[in-house]
């Protein structure tokens, strides 16, 4: 009898041995030393496609260590580590170990990875996104001062999109099935992709991904999201025609219609405004570092010629619904807000490219002009009124 005890025991202590080693073997781990961060607390956050979840925190010490460890998904799933507002990205694809080496003054920058192709891709794609996103808002500040040309902004700006664009790409079609894809597909700068969803170049690169994400992880839920928005992308392509604002004939032009909610929650529609008004319709974005500045300089126009029958339209493309309401709580003029963020229908329609964008139409509700300088604002519309 104390024979067979004895073996039951081991027999019972193997498969509890056994059953620790699977439950360890469905589990990921993210690792590695921060220098310089001593007493400060680094975050492990979960990024899902609509929000960002905190998982799992550690106070970091002299050495310091850290090591968190998560359930793995069957398919590629991503995560970052916080540390104040500096961000690194990662992209968890198995049951693998993940170690990051970085220091805390550059923190999202000059880390190194070890244990994953797809983390190493990530910084790649993530550097060349901060550089597109530091030489945007350079010139931002250049054009603002006046110190570049209305046509020199422009097309400045849009080589550094695509500098970017050409690093992406190179993850995006020689592996359209992998993490570093995807995370390059959803870059983005002042709340709007570098991938524009309605742009027939781009649009190859979401069908390019979603067919991929469709085929070898049916299950994720980033697969539907992908698969509708290439849909949705198609769609549009075929059913709209580019608007192209310098060959426009103003006596041949009416507005295209928009119906959204304002900070109370009922519909505004563009056209109610527009019955014998100058209106100017602005897509923006209120957490942009220019947003600000440009809300004065509308409210001193709205301020003088509002009386006599200038009204403003103001789409917010802000993902931050509370964000948006606080900040167009005080503002005289129709404040609105696209649901859809940087997949709005509205903005794509409206061939914008970047914001903010600015149009007015006249009182006959004809879309007179696209507003390419800020400078000239008000003067265009004193004429019309």
């Amino acid at each position: 009898m104390k024979k067979i005890s004895t073996q039951l025991l081991s027999a019972f202590t193997l498969l509890l041995v056994l059953l620790a080693s699977c439950s360890k073997s469905n589990e990921f781990t993210v690792k590695g030393i921060v220098s310089g961060a001593d007493g400060e607390t680094i975050y492990f956050e979960n990024v899902g496609i609509s929000a960002v979840t905190t998982l799992d925190s550690a106070k970091l010490s002299a050495d310091g260590k850290f090591k968190f460890q998560r359930k793995a998904t069957p398919y590629p799933e991503f995560y970052r580590l916080r540390l104040n507002k500096q961000f690194i990205n990662v992209a968890i694809d198995s049951t693998e170990t993940v170690k990051l080496i970085a220091d805390a003054g550059t923190f999202a920058t000059s880390y190194t990875v070890e244990g994953s192709e797809s983390c190493k891709a990530i910084k790649d794609i993530t550097l060349a996104q901060l550089d597109a996103n530091m030489e945007i808002s350079k010139l931002r500040k250049a054009y603002g001062a006046k110190e570049i040309a209305d046509s020199t902004y422009r097309t400045k700006v849009l080589e550094a999109a695509e500098a970017y664009k050409t690093v992406a790409k190179k993850y995006i079609f020689s592996a359209p099935m992998s993490a570093a894809a995807y995370f390059a597909l959803f870059q983005q700068i002042d709340g709007l992709l570098f991938f524009d969803l309605y742009d027939k170049a781009d649009s190859r690169a979401y069908g390019a991904v979603a067919t991929s994400y469709d085929h070898y992880y049916p299950e994720s839920p980033r697969s539907k999201h992908l698969h509708n928005l290439a849909l949705q992308s198609i769609k549009v392509l075929r059913g709209q025609r580019p608007i192209n604002f310098d060959n426009i004939k103003t006596e041949e032009v009416s507005f295209l219609d928009i119906e959204l909610p304002t900070i109370t929650g009922e519909m505004s529609k563009l056209s109610d405004l527009a019955k014998g008004k100058v209106v100017l319709v602005n897509f923006t974005a209120y957490q942009a570092e220019w947003s600000p500045a440009l809300n004065m300089e509308l409210g001193k126009i709205y301020t003088n010629h509002h009386s006599s029958g200038l009204e403003i339209y103001q789409i917010s493309l802000d993902s931050d619904a509370h964000f948006w309401k606080n900040a167009a709580s005080n503002l005289p003029w129709m404040c609105v807000r696209d649901p859809q963020s940087v997949y709005s229908q509205a903005a794509a329609l409206y061939n914008v490219k970047q914001l903010p964008a600015l149009f007015i139409l006249d009182k006959n509700g004809n879309l007179v002009k696209r507003v390419e300088n800020i400078g000239t604002l008000e003067a265009s519309i004193k004429g019309l009124l």
